[in-house]
């Protein structure tokens, strides 16, 4: 998403990081939540892809109880687009699409280690290190795929 700043919305998330839940995010703008505090939101992991698109799909994939459950969204975590606009949030429910749009539109993001920023409990952003692995630049990916 491009921002994340409702603040009912982050503190479900640090109460679901305390309950011991995985929280991968991939917020391209301003967020209000610190990720990696000791005891708060050391399970959650906030990320900024910054590239040559300003692009901040809206896909939401939850696991939990042996499902997955994938949505689209229009609206940005804040509270003008909870509350005061009319936004649009939809499940994919077609297994195959839904495999799609994870490998296709999210897993690049979480996976980029060419153009991403993990954010540090105190705000700050370090760039994500590249690791022993092959390079993985999910605007490129993106860009190959349109290319077809």
């Amino acid at each position: 998403m491009h921002a994340l700043l409702e603040p009912e919305v982050i503190d479900a998330l640090y109460k679901a990081s305390q309950a011991g839940v995985k929280v991968d995010l991939i917020v391209r703008g301003v967020c209000a939540l610190r990720p990696g505090v000791k005891g708060l939101s050391e399970n959650i992991r906030v990320r900024s892809i910054i590239g040559r698109f300003l692009e901040h799909t809206r896909i939401f994939e939850f696991k939990g109880g042996g499902q997955t459950r994938v949505y689209l969204s229009s609206a940005d975590w804040m509270d003008r687009n909870f509350f005061r606009r009319i936004e649009l949030c939809f499940p994919i429910v077609d297994p195959k699409l839904r495999r799609r749009v994870v490998a296709e539109g999210l897993k690049p993001y979480l996976d980029d280690n060419v153009q991403a920023w993990d954010m540090q409990a105190d705000g700050s952003f370090k760039r994500a290190k590249k690791g022993r692995g092959k390079s993985k630049c999910a605007q490129a990916l993106l860009l190959k795929g349109l290319a077809k």
